[in-house]
């Protein structure tokens, strides 16, 4: 792979070539991808989607803020900009031709970096974690089960295997009626968020981190197909699915993310009560033992503030290595040779497990997650199989006066029963993906009677 490719300014349905050293410097084009994504209803309604530890009932207490999947993307933004630049700045010493001859700035690499990373959530169902498996659960286990006959084998997969990131791709890209393309992002930025470039089948075929999940679905896997031939990403040879190796910058957002859901849940959890606040700066402590200020740090008289500087310093520490790793090994990457995440490299990795290995006792496995989470189950079942019910229904000229109702409950996008079996299944998945936590609960209270 070339980085003249990778960092490609193209946007879909573009006739031209778009030329780094021509770009408006107040206003560049990757720079306009992060305003598009911050804008767009996707990305807003993360607003009101659990990251791990479920909105407290009262939020005056600063003690009780908790992330949703809106601020976590926000930071984790921050984190990946900071990464991109870095490893920009580095990148154009070791390829001058790049600024010299072709006009890329390091801070061209931080704001590809930093739009992906923002973005990164945009495709995750409500519920935290548990939603994807609870859409994948309904087709496998559940009500769902029955439209397999009528689906390919991918296909079917593409379902009992939701993905948040397949279905990201997709709100990104999507043509609407008189929207083509969707957000029409660079395909640098598209390449960037593509953690998994990989079809649901075969799954796992190696243990390549980018083969761990799947990126697009069937119904998208054209257009990726075109993002992947103009920025050059590398095809992997295999049998029984086309996936490829990932732009060298989505090593940077998956590393952003990783810090951010390392450091920050582990301070929800703190703050939540969950993990007690002497034991849990202890953790952090360890990890910034070669930076901290004893001196500043003892001279803090509230826990909060003690935590907010060794947080700081924790995330400072963990760029600075994401970093280093990625330029020592940016040749392996750009060869599709480096099979694991930046972090899994990292010296930190024993702190790092640590304070993750907490998190998921005290956090993710706490009474108050799990319960939030066999809620979802439920809510995001039984929405799936009146709607899917309706739908096919309508498709089949078997609908009911139920089922008229009920289609008119769902936004125009969605009631269209024009497509394959598929194409059905599939968008209900990306309707229920769409709602946030409390529009999920209010609309399964509906379509149940409780009014």
């Amino acid at each position: 792979m070339y980085w003249e490719q990778l960092l490609s300014l193209k946007r879909f349905g573009d006739t031209t070539k778009r030329v780094r050293a021509a770009q408006d410097e107040t206003r560049l084009g990757f720079e306009v991808d992060y305003d598009r994504i911050i804008f767009s209803a996707a990305f807003r309604s993360l607003q009101d989607k659990t990251q791990v530890v479920p909105l407290p009932i009262h939020m005056g207490a600063n003690k009780d803020f908790v992330h949703t999947r809106l601020t976590h993307s926000l930071e984790v933004s921050v984190v990946g900009r900071s990464l991109g630049r870095i490893a920009g700045k580095a990148l154009l010493e070791k390829y001058p031709y790049l600024r010299d001859s072709l006009g890329y700035q390091f801070n061209d690499f931080g704001a590809i970096v930093a739009a992906s990373s923002l973005a990164h959530d945009i495709g995750n169902p409500p519920f935290g974690h548990s939603g994807e498996k609870a859409i994948g659960v309904f087709f496998e286990a559940g009500e769902g089960k029955k439209y397999q006959s009528v689906l390919s084998e991918k296909e079917y997969q593409d379902l009992v295997d939701f993905e948040g990131n397949a279905n990201g791709f997709k709100l990104l890209t999507q043509s609407r009626e008189g929207v083509p393309g969707g957000l029409r992002l660079s395909y640098a930025t598209l390449g960037a968020f593509m953690k998994y470039p990989k079809e649901s089948l075969p799954k796992r075929p190696t243990r390549h981190i980018s083969d761990k999940k799947f990126g697009f679905f069937q119904e998208g896997k054209e257009l990726f197909y075109e993002v992947a031939q103009e920025l050059g990403l590398q095809e992997k040879k295999g049998k029984g699915g086309r996936s490829f190796h990932r732009h060298p910058l989505t090593y940077l957002v998956e590393a952003a993310d990783d810090i951010c859901y390392t450091i920050i849940d582990f301070e929800d959890g703190i703050n939540r009560g969950f993990i007690p606040e002497d034991y849990a700066l202890e953790y952090l402590i360890k990890l910034v033992k070669d930076t901290i200020s004893t001196a500043k740090y003892n001279q803090m008289a509230h826990t909060s503030d003690r935590l907010s500087y060794l947080r700081a310093l924790a995330i400072n520490t963990l760029i600075q290595e994401a970093v280093s790793i990625f330029v020592e090994h940016e040749e392996e990457i750009l060869h599709g040779k480096f099979p694991t995440a930046l972090l899994d490299k990292s010296q930190f990795t024993a702190q790092i497990n640590d304070i993750i290995a907490l998190s998921v006792e005290r956090i993710y496995q706490s009474p108050e997650v799990v319960e939030k989470e066999l809620s979802g189950y439920t809510v995001i079942g039984d929405i799936l199989k009146v709607y899917t019910e309706a739908l096919v229904a309508k498709k089949e000229n078997n609908e009911s006066a139920y089922h008229k109702l009920v289609l008119r409950t769902l936004p125009m996008p969605y009631r269209a029963t024009v497509g394959s079996h598929y194409e059905i299944l599939l968008n209900t998945c990306c309707f229920v993906a769409s709602l946030s936590d409390s529009a999920a609960v209010q609309l399964h209270q509906k379509i149940g009677g409780q009014f």
